[in-house]
């Protein structure tokens, strides 16, 4: 390896640490408030927004307001296609994404935190206007944050296409957003208390609540710039193939892609039942064992299993597949219902049953990000077009949905129950109880088996169907890369001469057992049996094409010559497993600069054939190539090659 070749190594490897520690940053903030809204801030408003003076008023008013989140919830789900699909249309000079995780991390920032208030007291001296104020501050806040996230998933498929890399970078954004989801748990109710004027049997009141709020605010606006300052857009040929997407086309690109439709579904009905059981957690530490303090112990175990269950998931996902994964996540979590609805009063067994049902959660999250990524491929092969942040908006609309149902069957859970504003563990009568049992446990269970079963009779877009789709695309990749050149010989009188990137032994094209190569339909050139394991560059050139893989690169010299060099027969099942690139597309090489290092040994383990093809792929009429036989080392002259006919694509 060459100085240079060393230094821009290390750069590199710098440059993804950087990436990754500022992106699980951001997911920890993103959480963090998601967590936030989606769990706490119904127990404010259900229990702290209005005091027991209130009487009937207070249940009216609680009952409106859920009402409310309700409906804007579901009216946001029109809208987050089209937030996807404005993603999807910015040009900035800072990418795509950043402009709308900072400003939606701003708005939504400044608007929960007046949220967390009575607004001045408007709440009980004009409740009418404190409600069009409310509708209007919450659906600003959820459209803003659903800019911010749809912007900040988006981010994985742009980083890499390929299914383990993107595990990877998932499975690190995921550590960090399992820590701010249970932190917000952690440190509610000390910071409530800590701001609380008045302690209201442990339950503290409406100043410590938008203390609490504040705190979270920062925290998810500060992790969204740093999310903005320290990650980059990778680019690629993959990317380029998309097409802008109408208002009008939106719906029928969603509706068409039916992997995506059916694990949406799936979702869809599974993180409704999760999520209403999540939220009504601080409910049952608060009214059934009376001590609303203990949630703090519940949430700093799930921020430790959480974190393993998160560093399980490649190994898992490896070892039995996704889809086995879910399932197996899913007989957990039906397991941990079962035992919490036996758990009655019991810190231990509530604590036991409670962690049990979170585990899974972080692994069904992974399962279906990595299936909704991948199916963005699915319906470029599908469709002839590519749409990542409108792929990639039906996450973070089905996780909205899911909110929307919890909210609302919480809300209601909570006035049924007698679970409201000024009400204890001691005065929640038997009906109260079996109510909020049923709610918590018996319908989040049907919802949850019913997704299952969809997903079992309807899904099938898996790790082996996805590398399947890339190496259908990679097809058409090669095709482009000398296009949109102007050839220097004009005459075509010229030989240039081209130089080995890899130590070996030549082989003739024709005789490798890979048919689009030995017929030449990736066009013309040789191969080499290698003894090296490093691809270097045979010219001074520019990276054309990047493959997600790692097993190929495509260039284009300075006198405008493509070419192909790809590594080994089916390596692209092995998911960039065994390869590391140290360029990037668009990237200015020198030749004899290290672009590619692979390991023989894994491609022989795997059952793949390790030769090395390398094609001229201009579209030259008459092509004259001497290629040299024997053994050669990398920088020997091992090809003539000399376009008779000049072909120009102006």
């Amino acid at each position: 390896m060459t100085e240079n070749s060393t230094v821009n190594t290390q750069e590199s490897r710098g440059r993804i640490l950087t990436s990754r520690l500022s992106y699980a940053f951001g997911a920890f903030g993103h959480d963090m408030f998601y967590a936030t809204l989606s769990t706490y801030f119904i127990m404010f408003v259900t229990s702290h927004l209005f005091d027991k003076s209130s009487g009937g008023t207070n249940a009216t008013m609680v009952s409106y307001i859920t009402g409310i989140i309700f409906v804007l919830r579901f009216v946001e789900l029109v809208i987050d296609p089209f937030i996807g699909n404005t993603i999807d249309n910015t040009n900035t000079r800072w990418g795509h994404f950043k402009p709308w995780i900072v400003a939606g991390g701003l708005i939504s920032a400044v608007t929960i935190s007046i949220l967390f208030t009575n607004m001045g007291g408007l709440n009980t001296s004009s409740p009418y206007l404190y409600l069009v104020i409310f509708a209007v501050l919450y659906i600003t806040m959820d459209i803003f944050y659903s800019f911010k996230d749809v912007g900040f998933w988006s981010m994985i498929p742009a980083i890499s296409f390929d299914s383990r890399e993107r595990e990877k970078t998932a499975t690190f954004a995921r550590v960090g957003s399992n820590i701010g989801a249970n932190i917000v748990g952690i440190m509610v109710m000390p910071i409530v208390l800590a701001f609380s004027q008045v302690s209201n049997n442990g339950q503290g009141d409406n100043r410590g609540w938008f203390a609490f709020a504040l705190v979270v605010a920062l925290v998810s606006f500060i992790s969204a710039c740093v999310v903005a300052l320290g990650t980059k857009e990778k680019h690629s040929e993959l990317r380029k193939n998309k097409e802008k997407t109408t208002f009008r086309g939106v719906l029928k690109v969603l509706t068409r892609n039916d992997q995506l439709m059916w694990l949406s579904l799936t979702y869809a009905l599974y993180t409704a039942g999760m999520q209403i059981t999540n939220a009504l957690e601080l409910y049952y530490f608060t009214y059934i064992l009376g001590d609303a303090s203990k949630f703090t112990i519940l949430s700093s175990i799930n921020a430790i299993i959480g974190i393993f269950a998160v560093l399980a998931f490649p190994p898992m996902a490896k070892k039995f597949n996704r889809r086995n994964v879910f399932f197996i996540s899913i007989a957990l979590m039906i397991i941990a219902l079962i035992l919490f609805l036996f758990a009655g009063d019991s810190l231990a067994l509530v604590l036991l049953a409670a962690a049990l049902f979170y585990i899974p959660q972080p692994l069904i999250f992974l399962v279906v990000l990595m299936i909704i990524t991948d199916s963005v491929e699915y319906g470029q092969l599908k469709f002839g077009h590519r749409d990542e942040s409108l792929t990639l908006s039906v996450r973070p609309l089905l996780d909205k949905m899911g909110g929307a149902i919890s909210n609302g069957v919480v809300g209601l859970t909570a006035v049924w129950a007698g679970m409201t504003a000024g009400a204890s563990a001691s005065t929640i009568t038997t009906h109260g109880h079996m109510v909020f049992r049923l709610m918590m446990f018996g319908f989040p269970a049907v919802l949850i088996l019913l997704g299952t079963f969809i997903f079992f009779r309807k899904v099938t877009l898996d790790e082996k169907e996805h590398a399947q789709i890339v190496a259908e695309l990679e097809k058409t990749w090669g095709k482009t890369i000398g296009e949109d050149v102007d050839y220097i010989d004009a005459n075509g009188t010229v030989n240039y001469n081209y130089e080995a990137p890899i130590d070996g032994e030549i082989v003739a094209l024709d005789s490798v057992s890979d048919e689009n190569f030995a017929t030449g339909k990736m066009g013309s050139g040789f191969a080499i049996k290698p003894t090296d394991g490093k691809i270097y560059a045979p010219f001074d050139g520019t990276v054309k094409v990047t493959f997600p893989t790692r097993h190929a690169i495509g260039l284009v010299s300075d006198q405008g010559v493509g070419t192909l060099i790809h590594i080994g027969i089916g390596t692209v099942n092995m998911r960039g497993t065994g390869f590391v690139q140290y360029v990037e597309q668009g990237q200015q090489v020198k030749k004899g600069e290290l672009l590619i290092e692979f390991w023989s040994p894994a491609i022989k383990k795997a059952g793949y054939d390790d030769t090395v093809m390398v094609v001229m792929t201009d579209h030259a009429s008459g092509v004259d190539l001497k290629v040299k036989q024997g053994t050669v080392k990398h920088g020997e002259l091992v090809m003539t090659y000399q376009p008779t006919v000049q072909t120009s694509n102006e």
